[in-house]
């Protein structure tokens, strides 16, 4: 499963404490960039949970779909085709052809 190979999450990354030295980075804009990384790691958490949702509902619909046993569709025999068509001559063309 995926969440069980991420190592962060976007707590984890606000929470971050780093060490400051006289040399080091500006805190402000460390904190900043990290805003940004957060803000990040929340939509990409929201889109990976709404694809594994969508993926499950289409797992489920193709699980439904051939599971269905197949039906042949009714009253589309060749005979019944042959009947129908016996019937609409006899309508358009009238008695004439059957005299």
């Amino acid at each position: 499963m995926l969440s069980d190979k991420i190592k962060l999450t976007a707590k984890d990354i606000l929470e971050k404490e780093f060490k400051t030295s006289f040399r080091g980075y500006s805190q402000e804009d460390v904190d900043k960039f990290l805003d940004y990384v957060i803000k990040d790691y929340e939509v990409f958490h929201q889109e990976i949970e709404e694809l594994q949702q969508e993926n499950l509902h289409l797992k489920r619909q193709a699980d439904d779909v051939t599971k269905r046993p197949s039906q042949p569709a009714a009253g589309n025999t060749n005979f019944d085709i042959l009947k129908r068509i016996s019937n609409l001559e006899k309508h358009v063309f009238g008695s004439k052809l059957f005299d």
